[in-house]
């Protein structure tokens, strides 16, 4: 069960503040997109998530899209954000995850891995030895594909929750 198990767990990724995140020697949050960056009927965003993104801009820590949608369907989400991306990350492999190191010069120390899924980002950051961040789905809509994996994480967060009591969702990551 330890391979899905989060680093930690925090509601949303606007939770993630710029001081936490420099303060844990954190230059870049990867991030997977659909409801985790934005909702996949909003793909405009939230003012929220502007902010978000330009206060972690303003502090110099990057925000780079780790994506297993297509390379079209990522590129036209993210480019009204200005962010780099990783389409195609094949999580729960590691293969985006230390595709979007490799290319972007950082070591696993100094990213996270946020994401809204125990099968796929939670065990692509756990085997790439990344630090994941669980967040709760921004909506309760999923492609259909995604339901697939939400019937499955139902008996995998009850067993985690019987071998791991203390997890429970944070305001913030905690050091």
């Amino acid at each position: 069960m330890h391979i899905f198990k989060p680093h930690w767990m925090v509601e949303r990724i606007y939770n993630l503040s710029t001081d936490n995140l420099k303060s844990l020697g954190i230059k870049a949050v990867l991030t997977d997109l659909d409801n985790t960056l934005i909702a996949w009927d909003n793909p405009d965003g939230t003012p929220e998530l502007h902010q978000w993104i330009e206060e972690l801009k303003q502090a110099q820590i990057e925000v780079i899209v780790v994506s297993n949608n297509s390379n079209e369907r990522v590129a036209k989400a993210v480019e009204g954000f200005g962010l780099k991306y990783q389409a195609r990350a094949l999580k729960p492999l590691t293969v985006g995850i230390m595709r979007a190191l490799r290319n972007n010069h950082l070591t696993k120390q100094e990213v996270i891995m946020v994401g809204d899924q125990y099968i796929t980002d939670m065990v692509a950051s756990n085997l790439s030895g990344v630090r994941g961040v669980l967040v709760k789905p921004l909506v309760t809509t999923d492609a259909w594909n995604t339901k697939i994996n939400r019937w499955f994480e139902k008996f995998i967060k009850r067993s985690l929750r019987k071998k791991y009591p203390d997890m429970e969702w944070k305001r913030e990551l905690d050091k």
